[in-house]
Order: C-alpha cells, then structure tokens, then sequence
C-alpha cells in the first residue's frame, strides 16, 4: 500500500506540474520575453482577469496550493505568485491558510505511511531533540518554523514531525503562526514586482532592487534571517552534531 501511494503520487505531482507548465507556457509569447512592454501587457492582463474573477481565483489558488504542497512542491514560488496575484494583504492570508493545510495534509500522509523514510534521514540528526520536542512540540516546532526549518527543503521539513509523533492540531497551529514572518515578507516582494512591472518604462535590475516595494521586504528578509542564525544557536545548536 505504501508503495502504492508513494507511485500514486508522485505520477500526481508530475501531471499537474506538467499540465501547470504546459498552462504557463502556452500563453507566453517565447519571442517577446526580452520586451519589458510584454511583461507590462501581461501585468495589465493579470490584474484585470484576477480583478473581474477574484473570489473564483482565490479558490483556485488556494486549491492548487494545497494539492501543490500535499505533493511534495515548494512554497517560495507560490508565496511569489500570490503575491503578484492577490497583492501583499490578500495573498499572504490566502498563502498561510493554503500551504498549513496542504502541509498537514502530507505530515498526515506521512504519518502512515511513510514514517520510516523520514526516519532514516532525519533520526539520526534530531535524536537529541525528539525528547525535548515531545515536552513542548508546539513551542519548538514554531520556532522551527519561523527560522525556515533550520535549512531543510520545504516538502522535507513538512514531514520532519513524524519523528517526534507530534498531532497534527499543534503541527496545524504552530505552521499556520511561523510561517507568519516569511510569508509576508515574499508576498510582499511579489507584490513589490507586480507594482514596479506596472510603473516603470523599462527594465532595471538596480531600480527594481532599490523600488521601496522591493528593499523594503529585502532588508526585513536580512533581519529575519539574522534573527533566524540567533534562534538557531539558542534552540538547535546541536542539530547537526
């Protein structure tokens, strides 16, 4: 059954991201991606179809995102798109309540089935910690969250908790309230993009980097990731000792 389930979703995962891909590549002009009058019509034609369907959008980003994380996909490009989409309010709400669920789903699906894979490559590098997340796997596993799982791929780090045997109501929580910071932070930086796409003539990178809507959220990123280094050190020095 095991077995099963793993072919079963890994052929899910490859057939919607290829039909995801397939969508993307159909409606992008290949031969006008060096023209930064292109990416302004695309910005013009974005807003105007989210703004006229944009409680049908919102259901289907957060579908996708959902099944997108419950198969193993990463998060940073999602937050991106969200933002782009849905602005920085709108979409990091609608990328928080998205990803914790599909991640709790696949910590679920992780959960019975594959305990013993996330076993073997985490056991052995968190054994000193499984006890004390098991006093307080809330606490630890927020903070765990807030400093972006400690370098661990995002799909992996969905999993992590199977190895403390921690319920899905405190995984469910402590990853809707860490991935607060972060989110907001990425989906502000595509909102930023989606904003200098729509003022600006042509293409910079230096002006995109220095458009408030852009440095802004970079230098917060900066001090959330010192922030992160710090908590690192107090909580899980040992981590990979």
């Amino acid at each position: 059954m095991g077995r099963k389930l793993k072919f079963f979703l890994g052929i899910s995962y490859l057939i919607i991201l290829s039909l995801f891909l397939y969508f993307v590549f159909s409606k992008i002009e290949i031969s006008r991606l060096n023209d930064f009058l292109y990416y302004k019509d695309m910005q013009v034609n974005l807003n105007n179809f989210v703004g006229n369907n944009l409680y049908f959008n919102l259901v289907v980003f957060f579908l996708f995102s959902i099944i997108w994380i419950t198969l193993l996909g990463f998060g940073l490009p999602l937050l991106v798109v969200s933002g782009i989409l849905f602005g920085q309010w709108i979409g990091t709400l609608i990328s928080i309540i998205s990803i914790t669920i599909g991640a709790t789903i696949l910590y679920s699906i992780a959960k019975i089935f594959f305990a013993s894979f996330a076993e073997n490559i985490f056991k052995s590098k968190f054994s000193k910690y499984i006890q004390l997340f098991n006093k307080n796997e809330f606490f630890y596993f927020l903070i765990y969250r807030l400093t972006g799982g400690l370098g661990v791929p995002f799909p992996l780090q969905n999993i992590l908790p199977v190895i403390f045997n921690m319920s899905k109501v405190n995984y469910f929580l402590s990853s809707l309230l860490g991935f607060i910071p972060s989110f907001f932070i990425f989906n502000t930086i595509g909102s930023g993009i989606n904003i200098f796409i729509k003022e600006s003539n042509n293409f910079s990178l230096m002006n995109l980097i220095f458009t408030k809507e852009i440095y802004l959220p970079l230098i917060i990123f900066l001090i959330f990731i010192v922030f992160s280094i710090i908590v690192k050190k107090k909580f899980f020095s040992d981590t990979y000792k």
